[in-house]
């Protein structure tokens, strides 16, 4: 049976979890569509997490995102919901997803959503680790 797209994010045990070390993922071909006109959005996905116990699996997190392909999201709603699901399945120390959206109409968006753990004290990741597409459009830049 070939591979399908599933909401089911697998993970395995951080295998040092006595220490806070940032794990980076870049997402290029993150797709789904416009809920307005039904048309394709594509974005980049960057994912930093610092986990507690266990971290994801790629593969489990490739199919997890191929699953959006289809639906219908606004890029507000889908990097939080994202996030969510994220959290929930490993319960991270911290965790930050940033979204840059493809240009649409002359607007380009980057959603950038976070959680802390209660207790996480540590130093966070400096929250522009990527490269800005968009920068060079930028009054300045």
């Amino acid at each position: 049976m070939p591979t399908q797209p599933a909401r089911k994010l697998d993970t395995f045990p951080n295998p040092s979890p006595q220490r806070d070390y940032a794990i980076r993922m870049r997402m290029p071909e993150f797709t789904c569509v416009c809920p307005i006109t039904g048309q394709p959005d594509f974005a980049t996905l960057f994912l930093e997490y610092i986990a507690d116990n266990t971290c994801i699996e790629l593969k489990s997190l490739k199919l997890y995102l191929w699953s959006y392909r289809d639906e219908g999201a606004f890029h507000e709603a889908v990097t939080n919901r994202m996030l969510d699901d994220f959290v929930t399945a490993i319960q991270p120390r911290f965790m930050r997803l940033t979204s840059v959206w493809n240009v649409r109409g002359g607007i380009y968006t980057h959603v950038v959503a976070e959680h802390r753990a209660p207790d996480f004290t540590g130093t966070l990741p400096p929250a522009a680790w990527h490269s800005d597409p968009t920068a060079a459009a930028l009054p300045g830049a």
